[in-house]
């Protein structure tokens, strides 16, 4: 321990100025910290799983003659691999522009042959596309109060206007249209953000169309959905769990 003291000029006696100091430290108590003890008991000796035997030694001739077997029948080990050899992008005896048209062309023939097996022996999956909205605050005045059959439904099935919900759109309310032509006039309509919290997807495997939204702005959605896109007959509007809960 460093002790460093601090006196006044006046103060030039050594001696004095040292036992002052030592009168001084002597208030202070002296603990003696105690011996270190792991937690972990540290004896080589006493360990649980130790090998009977030695380990084996093997001579730097020995050694050396495993390396030129293991060198022999695996040539990859230990060496550079170069994932460019046979690729036409990579070649030198070829100009930068012909590589890539050489490369394109077997790549296109690669994929066509693929789709050609494919087409053969399996049908082609039908996709679903998703169309998403963006909020939009200025759509809020214009949205009117729920009527009072569908607040009904929310209070008997204790349901917040917040929940989602979905209306469903079948070919059979297109009204002569394809369900594509639907699906195109509804996207320009998210896309400019016509329809408050919605989003959308095309389920061509059932031929419907499923317009997610708000229960809050479902009634508005629903409305303009079938003045927009012309359609006819009965729309349902269910929510999961709870089946349909409006229709218009």
């Amino acid at each position: 321990m460093e002790v460093v003291l601090h006196y006044r000029p006046y103060q030039k006696d050594l001696t004095e100025l040292k036992k002052l100091a030592e009168e001084t430290l002597k208030e202070f108590p002296i603990r003696q910290l105690p011996r270190f003890v792991p937690w972990f008991p540290n004896d080589s000796h006493k360990l649980p799983l130790k090998p009977k035997r030695q380990p084996p030694i093997i001579s730097s001739e020995k050694a050396e003659e495993v390396k030129q077997l293991v060198a022999a029948s695996e040539p990859l080990i230990g060496r550079y691999y170069d994932c460019t050899v046979d690729l036409l992008e990579f070649q030198s005896n070829l100009k930068t522009g012909q590589n890539l048209i050489q490369a394109q062309t077997v790549h296109a023939q690669i994929h066509s042959s693929n789709l050609e097996v494919q087409s053969a022996n399996e049908k082609p999956k039908l996709r679903r596309s998703w169309s998403i909205s963006v909020p939009s605050p200025k759509l809020k005045e214009k949205i009117l109060p729920l009527s009072s059959a569908l607040q009904s439904n929310l209070e008997r099935l204790k349901l917040h206007a917040f929940y989602r919900a979905k209306w469903t759109i079948e070919q059979s309310i297109c009204n002569n249209q394809t369900l594509e032509d639907i699906w195109i006039k509804l996207n320009t309509m998210i896309k400019h953000n016509e329809l408050p919290s919605c989003n959308a997807t095309i389920q061509r495997r059932v031929d419907q169309i499923w317009v997610f939204c708000d229960i809050l702005y479902s009634e508005y959605v629903g409305n303009l959905l079938k003045e927009r896109l012309n359609l006819t007959g009965r729309m349902n509007l269910l929510v999961h769990k709870y089946g349909i809960i409006c229709s218009l």
